[in-house]
């Protein structure tokens, strides 16, 4: 599982500390799809970020028995002097993965060809994306953190992403942040809806959407 504990997050400013996070407890089990709605500014990314282990939380506690993927098709973290084959090996050390057995998949998957074995600062956008979807579905994690709707290369291969995801990885726990509501309803069970660094818990998903319309028109 993954158990937030009355988390809070401050961050130091010229005019004192700002709260981002405000006693945030939250719980997420295998196999759940769960979906984090909000205003921009509510504080859904340091969220993320604090699920994921990208941040420690100022107070409170973040229990992981589960792994955690970075952000899917998230390519911020390459090295843009190694090629994208090196950039693999690199990922696999760090997960204990062997990157013998996680190429062909990635090759096959990312359609990238002759490029893996080029630096990925001559990659465009979309190539990183492609690499960087193809190696998060190669990781096995237990939950996957998708922030905003997926838009990876053209629309084959965003289809193909879409399954691979969706349908052949439909038992893995899932936290889904967006702003597109009806991806929200799709693809979640249950929501957090975040407003002002807190979180209001919603089983009925519908329920929680009409409560974010609501407050997005007041």
């Amino acid at each position: 599982m993954i158990v937030l504990e009355q988390v809070t997050k401050r961050y130091p400013s010229l005019r004192g500390p700002i709260q981002v996070l405000k006693g945030i407890d939250m719980t997420i089990a295998m196999g759940e799809k769960v979906g984090i709605i909000g205003r921009n500014g509510a504080g859904k990314s340091t969220l993320i970020r604090m699920i994921g282990g990208g941040e420690k939380p100022t107070t409170g506690t973040v229990t992981r028995t589960m792994s955690i993927s970075w952000p899917i098709a998230f390519s911020g973290g390459f090295q843009s002097g190694l090629t994208g084959r090196d950039n693999l090996r690199f990922i696999c050390r760090i997960y204990g993965q062997d990157p013998a057995e996680k190429l062909p998949f990635v090759q096959e998957f990312s359609e990238l060809g002759d490029f893996l074995d080029q630096p990925i600062k001559i990659y465009s956008s979309g190539m990183k994306a492609r690499l960087a979807f193809a190696i998060s579905m190669a990781i096995d994690f237990d939950c996957l953190l998708i922030d905003e709707v997926m838009a990876v290369g053209d629309a084959k291969f965003n289809a193909k992403s879409k399954e691979e995801l969706f349908e052949k990885r439909a038992h893995k726990a899932m936290i889904i942040v967006s702003h597109n509501m009806k991806y929200i309803k799709s693809n979640c069970n249950r929501l957090y809806l975040m407003h002002d660094g807190r979180v209001q818990h919603f089983e009925d998903v519908e329920e929680g959407i009409a409560a974010h319309q609501t407050m997005m028109a007041s």
